[in-house]
């Protein structure tokens, strides 16, 4: 039996190793990493069931152009602590996993007791963050905000626009805002005109239209349901139609991550919203791609 660190009083790591090898990722990040923009685009709170629902009806013919969507655990049940696992590299892992193993790493933190040992495929970084470790590649790291924990107007709403080298957050970017999708798109595809098209962006974006408030996106509710809901993602896979678009105009492509941070509730065992463990809130769709 392993006895405890001397120093530390901690079992060391290779107690805890699994005993087959790491999932090998399904794209080598080391061949994108530094040849190709890496977009994180999150559709916070968006349920798993309503993204495949609207795709098999039709509704999101943007998205549904890059794949289908892949049923994932979210990491985390609201948006801190989702967001503070991802952007630490502990994107969704598929929701059949039973070990470590099972899940697919695309950046893998170094400075962990993970074994050390960076999974095939996977770019492993230095650093607290994906972005700082990018940032050391060259990366122009940049987050455009939508929820209210990336608004910068509070000690908690600087944490996460802290880690990059560029962040972004107005009014018109915020969950009341019914424009909101559409107003954040505008922005970046303004400041990408600016951009120094040597230099490769990470960019993080929080799009908050499909998080609650979002009943004026199906016409007559006055509150919010899954169909309003799904009636918000419709809304959004249309702005991110003139993302692309405009990415590739501007830029030439991108290697695209999309997915939620976390579902939500509505009435379902008598749950509302999310913050809570429940298997709508734990399980969120997934998809990447290249533009």
């Amino acid at each position: 039996m392993e006895k405890n660190d001397s120093v530390t009083g901690e079992v060391p790591f290779r107690l805890f190793r699994p005993s087959r090898e790491r999932r090998k990722a399904s794209v080598d990040m080391n061949q994108v990493v530094g040849s190709q923009d890496i977009l994180f685009v999150c559709l916070d709170t968006l349920r798993y069931d309503a993204a495949v629902e609207e795709q098999e009806a039709g509704g999101t013919p943007v998205l549904d152009r890059y794949g289908p969507w892949e049923k994932r655990q979210a990491p985390g049940n609201f948006t801190y602590p989702s967001h503070h696992a991802m952007f630490a590299g502990f994107l969704p892992c598929d929701y059949d996993a039973r070990s470590l193993a099972d899940r697919e790493m695309l950046f893998f933190p170094r400075q962990i007791g993970m074994g050390n040992k960076v999974p095939q495929g996977a770019f492993g970084f230095r650093g607290s963050t994906i972005m700082e470790g990018l940032a050391e590649e060259g990366y122009d790291t940049w987050c455009v905000g939508g929820v209210a924990f990336f608004d910068k107007r509070s000690d908690l709403g600087k944490v996460f626009p802290g880690y990059f080298k560029k962040s972004y957050w107005n009014p018109s970017f915020g969950c009341a805002v019914k424009d909101s999708a559409k107003n954040q798109v505008d922005f970046l595809l303004k400041r990408l005109a600016g951009a120094d098209p040597k230099e490769k962006i990470f960019l993080y974006l929080n799009i908050d239209a499909i998080h609650y408030p979002n009943y004026f996106y199906l016409e007559g509710a006055r509150q919010d349901s899954l169909e309003s809901h799904k009636a918000a993602l419709r809304h959004v896979d249309g702005q991110l139609g003139h993302l692309f678009e405009g990415w590739k105009e501007k830029r030439g492509g991108a290697f695209v991550i999309c997915c939620s941070d976390h579902g939500t509730c509505y009435g379902e065992d008598g749950c509302q919203f999310h913050g809570i463990n429940h298997p709508v809130v734990n399980t969120v769709p997934y998809k990447q791609f290249f533009l």
